[in-house]
């Protein structure tokens, strides 16, 4: 009987995995596609950003009448996982796809991989009432398309797997889930390479060998990287709060937000800090970037996201730490591209308390030589960001946690 029941479990298991997988594979897949076309329009008609403010109206009429809790966005799957309560909606799937792509074309700056986490858990959490799943069944739902969204969107399984466990914070996860969190993540991650669909690539062509005198410097930068992290999401807090509390009627943010986008645009003259940015993300593994690059990535993307725009923020993290460790070359005695490399993913480790995830995701871009660089910078930025990071809902825990109660805050949501 045992024997008969474990079968039925694991394919029932087995099933959703690659529902999941496959589904929200093909999800990413698509919006990949779209995105890079939404871009190239706008690249090629720079007109269009004074449409911006139509874009954002849009987005929030949308929201305000047909979102409802979807609005929430990555905090939504995090609190629904801390306490189930109703299935995610599967309106926010093509929600945040069109909202995303509106805020890309009309040249707001966003990230990709909200859009993607938010489709995949939206998508997971149908086989709920499909395979009448319960309360602690819904958790690992909810893991599995977070891990299949960020797997697929970047190409990176392991990082994605690890990703959506530590984000939830490790300690309440069952095996079950750290099992199908991996086969899932890897699901996804060949759906697109089915619809050959292809990811940027990056190098770190030369890795120095550790010595005390490089320690301190690494040590050194991903401090900074750290500062980094944390300015990036109190200003992006910062500003969906001033934007909650000044304009009441929630469409209307991000149409004020929009025309302030477009008018800024203008004058700076150059489309750099808006959209994905990769192209100035790739450039900066090879030549120093300016000095104030990730500043204004950080206030552009704020802005855009605080104003209601929709997207992910992890891009542009990615942008922020590696701008800011190519800028650091010119003055650190490190090869550019590690410099790069360790921001990319130290900023992104920071400002989602995930260091591990982080460590593994940049063994995984970068390649294996550069990975105790790599791996110290996470751990560094993590500690040094404080205790507020990108997801309200996130639960910080850990090490952490226990660190910064030392420091004897009463609130360390404040910090």
């Amino acid at each position: 009987m045992n024997l008969k029941k474990n079968a039925f479990l694991l394919l029932k298991w087995l099933s959703i995995c690659f529902l999941v997988g496959i589904f929200s594979g093909s999800a990413s897949a698509f919006f990949l596609v779209a995105l890079e076309w939404v871009s190239q329009i706008r690249e090629h008609n720079i007109w269009i950003i004074w449409l911006l403010p139509i874009g954002g109206f849009s987005i929030g009429l949308t929201y305000y009448y047909l979102g409802k809790n979807a609005v929430k966005g990555n905090n939504l799957l995090l609190e629904e996982y801390e306490n189930p309560q109703k299935t995610i909606p599967l309106r926010m799937a093509p929600l945040v796809l069109l909202g995303t792509l509106i805020t890309h074309l009309f040249g707001g700056s966003a990230g990709r991989e909200g859009t993607a986490v938010q489709m995949g858990g939206a998508i997971a959490d149908q086989f709920t009432g499909i395979f009448k799943l319960d309360n602690s069944e819904r958790k690992t739902i909810i893991i599995l398309g977070i891990s299949a969204g960020f797997a697929s969107i970047f190409g990176t399984p392991l990082a994605g797997a690890l990703f959506a466990l530590e984000v939830l914070y490790f300690s309440k996860i069952n095996f079950r889930s750290i099992i199908l969190s991996f086969l899932v993540a890897y699901i996804a991650y060949f759906t697109v390479e089915f619809w050959q669909v292809k990811h940027t690539h990056y190098q770190i062509p030369v890795v120095p060998e550790m010595t005390s005198k490089t320690f301190l410097w690494v040590l050194l930068v991903s401090i900074l990287f750290g500062f980094a992290s944390m300015l990036f999401s109190r200003t992006t807090h910062f500003w969906g709060s001033l934007f909650s509390k000044t304009i009441k009627y929630p469409p209307l943010r991000p149409f004020v937000g929009g025309i302030i986008l477009a008018i800024t645009i203008y004058f700076i003259g150059t489309t750099k800090y808006i959209g994905l940015g990769v192209p100035m993300i790739v450039d900066s593994f090879s030549n120093p970037s300016g000095s104030y690059d990730f500043l204004l990535k950080i206030l552009f993307t704020g802005f855009t996201l605080g104003a209601g725009f929709k997207g992910g923020e992890v891009t542009p993290l990615f942008f922020v730490g590696a701008t800011l460790g190519s800028a650091l070359s010119l003055v650190v005695p490190l090869p550019i591209a590690l410099l790069a490399g360790m921001g990319f993913v130290a900023v992104f480790s920071g400002a989602t308390h995930t260091p591990i995830a982080c460590t593994i995701m940049g063994i995984e871009l970068f390649g294996l030589e550069s990975g105790v660089f790599i791996g110290i910078a996470c751990v560094i930025a993590y500690f040094a960001s404080g205790s507020v990071g990108i997801y309200h809902s996130q639960i910080v825990k850990g090490a952490k946690y226990k660190l910064y109660q030392r420091f004897k805050r009463q609130n360390l949501e404040d910090f």
